[in-house]
């Protein structure tokens, strides 16, 4: 197995569920989560507490598949925190790199959740992990990673370009999961892709970088920057190239979606966590399906990822 660096955020989640009052109206092509009135009192059905985070969701995939697995993020020593540190501890995360010195608050996201549709909308206070001033390249050294898993660092290009032309010099590999800040500055994002070895973002992420609508047109324009991409499109699947394989696939398995949170990572890192264990690039693909499909059945961010010894059903798959 492999060491793998998880560097993001680390938050609680709170989700608030319930089955009529957060049901989702239509308005023109947009929608609106439920029918609520300000100043009303609404009687939710279920409240439920747990910890996410791009950092956080991600390590626990790792760990779960048997990599030797450190999280590097920024918490306070809150009881938001504490959740944080004690699922570290039971998923046998290392904490070690963990900055537990904010004067802010631990981060929380709330998420509305209609349990009917499994729509959602999501409510987030980055607070302690708004900022990433306080990782140290030298903990690269320190931590001798053979994986770098990063996902969004809220647009700082200056301590993601540290981040990354350290790892370099190191040695070590990198997988990349930008997020809206990032994308948001593409000239920027491209920049950074010369250090990258994988990157992973969605079909609607990857048309703010390069030009095309069909997926084999993309795939093919991202290879150009990244020698491995990975492009999802929600429930169609999606499309992935090393530059030697490309694979176009659907979707693991068609079930009721009890909550989405954290699909996104579960897919990036359970393609990771496969690959680093040595797995082909077409079954690193089918675990990650799997792996976001089993997270899509729980609702938490990151209680459903598997361990990687589950057995796995054929999925569409296709080399193109």
């Amino acid at each position: 197995m492999a060491r793998i660096l998880s560097i993001g955020t680390a938050l609680q989640n709170v989700f608030l569920v319930d089955h009529d009052d957060l049901s989702p109206t239509d308005i023109g092509r947009e929608s609106i989560l439920g029918k609520i009135l300000v100043g009303s009192e609404i009687d939710i059905d279920r409240i439920t507490y747990g910890v996410g985070g791009g950092g956080v969701n991600s390590a626990v995939t790792f760990a779960r598949h048997g990599h030797e697995t450190i999280l590097s993020s920024r918490i306070a020593r809150d009881a938001a925190g504490d959740a944080v540190l004690r699922l570290l501890d039971k998923e046998n995360i290392d904490s070690s790199y963990v900055d537990c010195a904010s004067r802010e608050a631990t981060g929380t996201s709330v998420i509305l959740l209609d349990s009917k549709s499994s729509a959602k909308t999501t409510l987030t206070s980055l607070g302690a992990a708004k900022s990433f001033d306080y990782f140290d390249v030298s903990d690269i050294d320190l931590a001798q990673p053979d994986w770098i898993y990063v996902t969004t660092m809220n647009g700082d290009f200056n301590t993601l370009d540290r981040i990354f032309s350290k790892a370099k010099d190191s040695g070590v590999n990198i997988m990349f999961s930008p997020g809206p800040k990032e994308l948001a500055e593409p000239k920027k994002l491209t920049n950074l892709f010369r250090y990258i070895d994988i990157i992973i973002v969605n079909k609607g992420e990857a048309s703010k970088l390069i030009p095309g609508t069909v997926l084999a047109e993309m795939i093919s324009h991202l290879n150009n920057y990244v020698e491995t991409a990975i492009i999802t499109d929600g429930p169609m699947g999606g499309i992935a190239s090393n530059r030697n394989e490309t694979y176009r696939f659907g979707i693991y398995e068609d079930l009721k979606v009890k909550d989405a949170t954290g699909a996104g990572d579960a897919f990036g890192a359970g393609f990771l966590a496969h690959y680093a264990a040595g797995k082909s690039f077409r079954s690193s693909l089918i675990f990650a399906s799997a792996n976001a499909t089993s997270v899509m059945l729980k609702i938490s961010a990151n209680a459903g990822a598997l361990k990687g010894t589950e057995p796995l059903h054929p999925m569409p798959i296709q080399k193109i």
